[in-house]
């Protein structure tokens, strides 16, 4: 930067700094958070209507469906909150921490699909409407959680993809190729991830952005995997019950 001084560079520095806390504050509180919310409200209606109606599944007790919220509420902390998010940040450890309670939340979702599966092959789901329910949740869980995965890996999470030279991209968004076609300044958000989540979790195969790495195809296979079981063993036999 010729021609600033020492003090000069140092507020423009500071100004570039204060500018992507700011985007990755945004989009972290008014999407992510919400996201996140959504998954727990999702599991809590589950381990309510459980409750209420004495739901089981492979025999493990209602509560079960609550395993994954402390880490979903630990998760939704720095999300939603500037203080928790900013400290994690300057100690080096938002992503490492947000890695791994999105790893947890995953294991979480997957135990309570091979539950779902446990209960299907031992005859105990009778009830469509309890399994529809159940498997919706699952499969909802699925795209969010993924989605979030997405989001926090693509060129180095939230935060350095607003910094001015971001690492590689791990997905091809049209937008890339074709830069005519979008905004000034487009990038993507967790929106455009969620949307990657969830046409993989229909589709089983991607239909907006191309995966670029071996760690999100990996992670889109799993994805798409869970989600292939869930739709077509779980949802399959809730529909052969409701007939």
């Amino acid at each position: 930067m010729p021609g600033l001084s020492l003090v000069g560079r140092r507020r423009r520095i500071r100004l570039v700094v204060e500018t992507v806390f700011h985007e990755a504050e945004v989009e972290s509180r008014w999407e992510a958070a919400p996201a996140v919310v959504l998954v727990i409200a999702l599991q809590l209606l589950l381990a309510i209507v459980s409750r209420e109606r004495g739901w089981k599944q492979w025999g493990l007790p209602w509560w079960t469906w609550l395993v994954a919220v402390g880490p979903e509420l630990l998760m939704l902390l720095p999300l939603a909150w500037q203080r928790p998010r900013r400290r994690l940040v300057q100690l080096g450890h938002r992503r490492m921490v947000a890695v791994a309670l999105l790893a947890v939340v995953s294991a979480a979702n997957a135990l309570s699909l091979i539950a779902l599966i446990g209960s299907l092959i031992s005859g105990q789901e009778k009830s469509g409407g309890e399994l529809l329910l159940k498997a919706f949740a699952i499969w909802a869980t699925n795209v969010i959680v993924f989605g979030l995965w997405f989001w926090e890996l693509d060129r180095g999470g939230p935060v350095r993809r607003c910094e001015p030279s971001p690492p590689p991209p791990d997905f091809q968004f049209p937008q890339s190729e074709n830069p005519q076609l979008a905004e000034p300044g487009w990038r993507p958000h967790l929106l455009d991830y969620v949307y990657i989540a969830f046409t993989n979790a229909i589709a089983f195969s991607p239909t907006d952005a191309m995966p670029l790495t071996r760690r999100t195809k990996f992670l889109m296979l799993i994805q798409s995997g869970v989600s292939a079981i869930t739709v077509l063993l779980a949802a399959a036999r809730a529909v052969n019950i409701l007939k």
